[in-house]
């Protein structure tokens, strides 16, 4: 293009302007027909945008309504706002109780009676203090670099022994306090005191719970108490002012004594509340259909996405779905969406609700409406459960067979504990296990004389019982006698992962454990559907690629192996709704394939473009090429053109004379 600016230079129209012009007319056709390619398709990806978000807001309140757990939804009051009362609808029943707090949790508190004149340079002596809390045993050393009320303070806070120490400026002095971190009787510190003879007076903060007035220099100023509440006349005791697990799915928050009535009954507002929430999104998506491939009639016009068979399908799948029969269902008196007031408005598209037939339904058939929504295994066995299902499981019937329990890990001493009485002291009073592999139990057993064999046990079983590494993970152990009256411990869970070792022991023989046996659990083994199933625990499960049953879980309680029955798996309308959904915005779904689609054709138009934009150029230079020759030929003929001129102009007058 170089020499473009002279152009025109010899024939005064060859010009850039021109070329321009030519140019722009060549260009024209070609871009018009790609910007409206462009404009198209990116139109219809944001109008697939927009279906794709209305699709996906139907899944949340179908997923909801697919868990049967969300339509046992369950309200609790309290009649003294002083004993609170939150429900689990997972677990929770109807019921009224009767509840009468009489103690409330308090953590303990004790205080130095000693005075010290100055909290950073009086000795406080030197040693070690052993402080118990609960089942935790921190010693502390008190040396020169630490020899002082404050020092002593500060090695408390830092060896994080389950309690907090301050110092307290009386006027008069000093004196140490602390403070169990927890609340409790379980929580409450003893300590006890080794002192370094050359520096001795750390024994006036040593404290035995047992016996409090056993050393006057540390007092307990405030006991640890644990909190204590009546549920219809039977006492339950806690370490905090929160009551879990006492009534399944109900947790009790107490601030104070006293009484109340806590009422637990089915909340069948909260339900319909959730229909209405997928009703809505329904709608909300038939509007979006509408306004991106509605018809109107009376102006002949369709929208952007009228006829496309991508939004049909959409329609068609999920009408499907919200209007058939529930398979498994045809039986019953609740066998579709119709049967409990959700209905569809015809001339609209949308679903219509009527709350009074769906909470009637709900009262009456409870079961029923449940496995309308939400999917459901239906067991012939009692101690079979329906766990879940997969995305490829098919609703129908499948065998289950046992060939191998689910067993739990055990630890059993090598001989007999003895019947008592046991003398439990500093010398045996330590007992460490591990738990599943990766807990570690450290239980500190209460000292004492002539203690029975059962006394024993229990305080054992107590100290499981209250293990904060135990309560954390969600485990428990059983401590028990077996046949031959040998120790056992015995984890809660099931399977391969389930185990209980001794990882050590003061005196192990006072306890039957100089030699034991720890023996891991197993997991659950058998068949479902006559196919081979993997065992989790007591979990037997189907991978993919096992036919209809694929994905499909169970829990096998019980012993019994062999013959287990039949589950019947049913898909309501919440759960089927949920795995269309997903497939439908999924990577291989047809919305997204549609999108991939559109995505790839602006890329081709972007190619096509990227080709104009070179042929183009090259259009641009050859002109430029043949409008530089064609001017410059033109200029040629000019320059000779005015050349013949002047000789003609000079050859005139000579011819003028001659003529004369």
């Amino acid at each position: 293009m170089a020499g473009i600016s002279s152009l025109g230079i010899g024939s005064g129209v060859l010009n850039s302007d021109l070329v321009d012009q030519l140019v722009a007319a060549e260009r024209k056709p070609t871009e018009n027909r790609l910007t409206q390619e462009t404009q198209q398709a990116k139109t219809l990806l944001s109008a697939y945008g927009k279906l794709r978000s209305a699709v996906t807001e139907l899944r949340l309140p179908m997923r909801q309504l697919s868990s049967p757990d969300n339509l046992k939804a369950f309200s609790a009051s309290s009649s003294n706002e002083d004993i609170g009362v939150s429900v689990d609808s997972t677990k929770a029943s109807r019921g009224t109780y009767n509840v009468e707090v009489t103690s409330l949790a308090s953590a303990q508190a004790l205080a130095s009676q000693s005075v010290f004149a100055d909290k950073d340079s009086t000795s406080v002596g030197q040693g070690t203090l052993k402080l118990s809390v609960g089942d935790k045993i921190t010693n502390i050393t008190v040396d020169s670099s630490n020899d002082t009320l404050q020092g002593l303070a500060n090695a408390i806070n830092e060896a994080d022994a389950g309690v907090s120490a301050g110092v307290i400026d009386t006027g008069n002095g000093y004196q140490l306090v602390m403070s169990a971190d927890e609340t409790g009787t379980a929580n409450a510190a003893s300590i006890t005191v080794t002192e370094d003879a050359v520096a001795p007076g750390l024994a006036s903060f040593a404290f035995d719970p047992a016996d409090p007035t056993a050393n006057p220099d540390m007092k307990e100023t405030i006991a640890a108490n644990d909190a204590v509440m009546k549920i219809n006349g039977i006492e339950v005791t806690r370490s905090n002012n929160t009551f879990e697990n006492v009534i399944d799915g109900l947790t009790f928050d107490v601030k104070a004594e006293g009484t109340s009535t806590v009422s637990v009954n089915q909340d069948f507002g909260a339900v319909s509340d959730r229909v209405q929430g997928f009703v809505d999104k329904f709608n909300a998506l038939q509007s979006t259909i509408d306004s991106l491939a509605g018809f109107n009639a009376e102006s002949g016009q369709g929208s952007l996405l009228t006829g496309d068979s991508t939004v049909r399908n959409i329609e068609s799948q999920l009408r499907g779905i919200l209007t058939r029969v529930v398979p498994g269902m045809e039986n019953q008196s609740v066998r579709s969406l119709a049967d409990v007031g959700i209905t569809t408005d015809w001339e609209t598209g949308g679903l219509e609700f009527d709350r009074a037939k769906f909470e009637e339904k709900l009262k009456a058939n409870p079961d029923e409406v449940t496995a309308l929504f939400a999917e459901q295994g239906r067991a012939s066995d009692s101690q079979v459960e329906f766990v879940r299902s997969g995305m490829d499981t098919v609703p129908g019937s499948y065998d289950i067979n046992v060939t191998q329990v689910a067993t739990q890990g055990e630890l059993v001493a090598g001989s007999a504990l003895g019947a008592g009485p046991f003398q439990i002291d500093a010398s045996n009073d330590e007992l460490s296990l591990t738990v599943n592999g990766d807990i570690s139990v450290n239980l500190q057993l209460t000292q004492g004389a002539d203690i029975s064999q059962q006394a024993l046990l229990d305080d054992i079983q107590a100290q499981l019982d209250g293990d904060n590494a135990l309560n954390a993970a969600g485990v428990s152990v059983q401590a028990g006698l077996d046949g031959s009256g040998n120790l056992t411990f015995t984890s809660s869970k099931y399977g391969s992962e389930s185990r209980v070792s001794l990882a050590s022991a003061e005196s192990a023989a006072t306890f039957g454990l100089g030699t034991n046996t720890s023996t891991d659990g197993l997991d659950i083994a058998g068949t479902i559907d006559g196919r081979r199933a993997e065992g989790d625990g007591q979990v037997l499960f189907l991978g993919a690629g096992n036919g209809d049953a694929s994905g499909l879980q169970v829990r096998i309680l019980g012993d019994q192996t062999g013959d287990r029955g039949s589950i019947t798996y049913v898909e309501g309308v919440g759960e089927r709704t949920v795995d269309l959904v997903t497939r439908m915005v999924g990577a291989e779904g047809a919305i997204e394939s549609r999108r991939d689609s559109l995505n790839r054709e602006l890329d081709q138009i972007a190619q096509s473009q990227a080709r104009l934009e070179e042929r183009i150029a090259s259009y641009r230079e050859r002109l430029v090429s043949q409008f530089t020759a064609a001017d410059s030929l033109i200029s040629q003929l000019n320059s000779t053109r005015d050349y013949v001129s002047q000789q003609l102009a000079a050859l005139a007058p000579q011819a003028n004379k001659s003529g004369g």
